[in-house]
């Protein structure tokens, strides 16, 4: 079955408290879930538990529960984007085509989390999907552009769309909702 999950990123405790809690309808996630289902491709956005704090078994729980297979697009934003990696590593399991936005895994241990105690990204992770790209813009925090690097290093023959300008990929980074490049990437 041709679907697609979508994965929020991790809000600062302060940010997630000030709105109404909610990651799934923040940025360029709604957008592309409109643009995927308007394709024909049933798209979920699920919301994590405790997105400010995140762990990995408790997001793997709630990722688990959709249907992942041959044909899933998965698209993640900052650690979402982490959590990919990091369940790709570990699942082996073949996907459709994966998308990293600014891709997060705490490269320098700065934040003590649950969700990358253990990491050990897979050399093949490229192998277990149809395509898999990192979105990265140059003017994004050290943290995530030495993410990129280290994902890079490891993860052989993965495909990078660099930007200059569009910092975290968040609306007030972009200016817009709207995401073509991700899109392109998702329906090409």
């Amino acid at each position: 079955m041709r679907n697609a999950i979508i994965l929020h990123g991790m809000p600062s405790r302060e940010e997630f408290f000030a709105s109404d809690g909610s990651q799934h309808d923040k940025h360029w996630l709604p957008w592309l879930k409109g643009e995927l289902d308007s394709a024909g491709i049933p798209t979920e956005i699920p919301s994590f538990p405790e997105p400010y704090e995140p762990d990995y078994e408790k997001w793997k729980a709630v990722f688990e529960s959709f249907p992942i297979g041959e044909e899933t697009m998965l698209i993640g934003h900052s650690c979402g984007g982490g959590f990919l990696i990091r369940w790709l590593s570990e699942k082996k399991v073949k996907v459709g085509k994966v998308a990293l936005v600014a891709p997060w895994i705490d490269p320098t241990h700065a934040f003590a989390s649950k969700m990358f105690d253990g990491l050990t990204i897979d050399p093949m992770l490229v192998s277990s999907s149809q395509a898999t790209c990192i979105f990265v813009s140059l003017d994004d925090s050290s943290d995530i552009l030495k993410s990129v690097e280290c994902i890079q290093a490891i993860a052989k023959g993965i495909q990078i769309q660099e930007f200059s300008d569009q910092g975290h990929f968040t609306m007030a980074d972009m200016k817009t909702e709207e995401f073509p490049q991700l899109k392109d990437f998702l329906l090409k």
